[in-house]
């Protein structure tokens, strides 16, 4: 008979951002349990709330299967003695057992069973440390009484193996069929089965589908703006957190002042968004309407108090950004150079006045004119700002806005506001608008890996403080997508992460297959808008019939060249060709040497087959045997111009 199994983890209010790793994390050790145990069975469902994490799993035996194993014993030959203390150990008598023929000889040998464990008694005795398993960035102790850890106190756990009650506990809490309602709508237990669960959640005013809870936000804020013709601006990552802050998600709207308006937008949709976790409301135009989205963890809001309470704390946070933004104005940013002498960068690499000098020559290297060169001195000058200190994430649009409020010119304002693009590899975070800003980001990153690296600050494992991982994509990102000409190094600790985030870039975020990559890679990957243009058009011709019989001849090639240690390079004598297949193949190559490889690829594929079939490589004579190799080393260069075809995986090997 299969079962279902429900676990329900309830908590304080765990942080938003940790619970769905959290999730996935239970889930895959919960699955290795089941296989490990074999106790069949698989993981169907996680879903989670700030107070819970609840994971569902279907078909686990009621009990394991019995295990029957063959104990050899003594030798045959030893005896009486020998097998009933063989029997003695096994547990039963001389007369039940049996014999069993090796290639050494007959031994006593035992069938002995193992009753499987009851699945109910096995969970119980390991979902204590499973649970306390869970990986977390921090953890608490909360009982003052033992060493148990967790993100936040645990404070019940619902465990259901079909109608039975897992039991166990943790840090004094005992496992039970209990759960718990909303902590404002219904704080009171309850008890459920498997089947109820999540329909007695609900009465308890707990909604725990995490997509349900996002779609009620998003259908009630869509319903709210529809009346007065106003839509939300969307934000992913906003929604993701709103969705796990609550369990029981309700939008209201709310109004600002329209004199706060005169700030930038930018600086008002910060303010809205990291300190009040509002979302922002914009107009059919795109301008920031005086409205704001807040969602409660409640029900409704019949007597506005919880709208006029979060109006009186945006207006707060508003007038604080606009005295920031006053106070800001009276020190231009080019004042503010000689001030990052007192801003340290990193302790070991010096202030941000030190490499600021350095972006600004870094700069100038990729040929930045003027305008790129004066964004490079003034980028880092906003860190000094009071707007920065409160709202940290602004760093670099600040400096953007002030620079222009402070008679910049466009492009050197421009270049500063986008010089921390792109924060990521996701194709929707873009690269800098302009050329200038395109140098500054780069120059500023790049500067940033050849330091850490030089003092020995690479990344190891999981850990990299110094985001060197996120910087090498955004230059490999900018070198591509803004087409900007950025060449690699080649060599060191460097040049080889650089190069694992080239090849991750182009396999992971363009989707080229991967012998893909590898094989235009080793024709060379320092100059990334080279890379990716052959990398096109070998996805292209990939398709072709011709192709893939080509590739294996040129691993055969490669193959040989190696074992014959050929070092000569590609210089042949056309008089010691033979007339037939090795002339025809020397001469196709000259005919088509000024071609593309696209259209060289048919010509030469029967060509290059009839050779291999017909003419001997390594042939007695020395000089015609060189003479060979040295045909064979020079069409292998001159496609490696676009890709070591050798490295692309072919359906049958040679």
């Amino acid at each position: 008979m299969s079962l279902p199994f429900l676990l329900e983890i309830g908590t304080e209010e765990i942080p938003d951002w940790m619970i769905v790793p959290a999730l996935n994390n239970l889930q895959d050790m919960f699955q290795a349990l089941l296989d490990q145990q074999v106790l069949g069975g698989r993981v169907t469902s996680v879903d989670a709330t700030p107070r819970r994490l609840v994971l569902r799993a279907e078909g686990l035996l009621e009990r394991q299967a019995d295990v029957e194993e063959l104990v050899l014993g003594p030798a045959k030959s030893a005896g009486a003695g020998a097998a009933g203390g063989f029997a003695k150990k096994m547990g039963t008598t001389a007369d039940q057992l049996g014999t069993q023929t090796t290639a050494k000889g007959e031994y006593f040998a035992f069938a002995k069973r193992t009753q499987g464990q009851a699945t109910v008694a096995i969970l119980a005795r390991e979902l204590p440390n499973l649970i306390l398993k869970i990986q977390w960035p921090k953890t608490m102790v909360w009982n003052g009484k033992g060493t148990e850890r967790f993100i936040r106190p645990i404070r019940w756990m619902l465990t259901l193996l079909g109608r039975a009650v897992v039991g166990f506990e943790i840090a004094g809490v005992h496992s039970s069929s209990t759960t718990w309602g909303h902590r404002v709508l219904a704080n009171r237990q309850f008890t459920v089965t498997i089947d109820d669960h999540e329909h007695v959640l609900r009465e308890l005013s707990v909604i725990l589908s995490a997509d349900e809870r996002r779609r009620k936000i998003k259908t009630e804020v869509d319903a709210l703006l529809g009346r007065v013709g106003l839509h939300v601006k969307q934000d992913r990552d906003l929604m993701e957190t709103l969705t796990y802050l609550t369990e029981y998600p309700t939008p209201i709207l709310g109004s600002f002042d329209r004199s706060y308006l005169s700030l930038p937008k930018e600086v008002l949709v910060e303010v809205m968004r990291h300190h009040q976790k509002y979302l922002s409301v914009e107009d059919s135009d795109g301008k920031l309407a005086p409205h704001f989205i807040a969602v409660m963890n409640t029900n409704g809001d019949p007597d506005r108090l919880v709208r006029q309470g979060n109006e009186k704390v945006l207006r707060a946070r508003f007038n604080d950004a606009r005295f920031f933004w006053d106070q800001d104005q009276k020190k231009k940013l080019e004042d503010r150079v000689e001030d990052l002498k007192t801003v340290t960068f990193q302790a070991q690499l010096g202030s941000y006045y030190e490499k600021t000098q350095r972006v600004v020559r870094w700069v100038t290297d990729l040929g930045g004119e003027e305008d790129a060169q004066r964004a490079a001195l003034l980028c880092k000058c906003d860190l000094t700002t009071d707007m920065v200190k409160e709202f940290t994430d602004l760093q670099g649009i600040v400096g953007g806005l002030y620079a222009r409020a402070q008679g910049e010119n466009e492009e050197v304002a421009q270049a500063i506001y986008d010089h921390y693009k792109p924060l990521s590899m996701d194709m929707e975070d873009p690269v800098p608008s302009t050329l200038n800003g395109c140098l500054v980001s780069m120059a500023d990153k790049w500067d940033t890996l050849v330091e850490c690296f030089r003092v020995g600050m690479a990344p190891t494992g999981s850990r990299d403080p110094f985001g060197l991982r996120r910087a090498a994509q955004g230059i490999v990102r900018i070198s591509t997508e803004g087409q900007v000409n950025f060449e690699l190094p080649q060599h060191g600790e460097l040049a080889e992460f650089m190069r694992d985030r080239v090849e991750y870039y182009f396999r992971d975020v363009h989707g080229f297959a991967y012998d893909e990559v590898r094989a235009c890679m080793a024709a060379g990957w320092n100059d990334l808008l080279d890379l990716w243009r052959r990398l096109r058009r070998v996805q292209a011709i990939r398709p072709t019939p011709d192709f893939e019989l080509l590739a294996k001849s040129f691993k055969r090639i490669k193959n040989i060249l190696k074992q014959a240690a050929y070092s000569d390079g590609g210089s042949y004598r056309k008089e010691l060709f033979e007339t037939g297949p090795e002339l025809e193949l020397y001469n196709e190559i000259v005919r088509t040497k000024t071609q593309p490889l696209e259209s060289r690829i048919g010509p030469l594929r029967p060509k290059v087959d009839l050779f291999f079939d017909k003419v001997l490589v390594n042939a007695p004579d020395p000089g015609i045997r060189r003479n060979r190799l040295a045909l064979l080393q020079s069409l292998l260069t001159e496609f490696s111009d676009v890709a070591d075809f050798s490295e692309i995986v072919t359906e049958r090997q040679p």
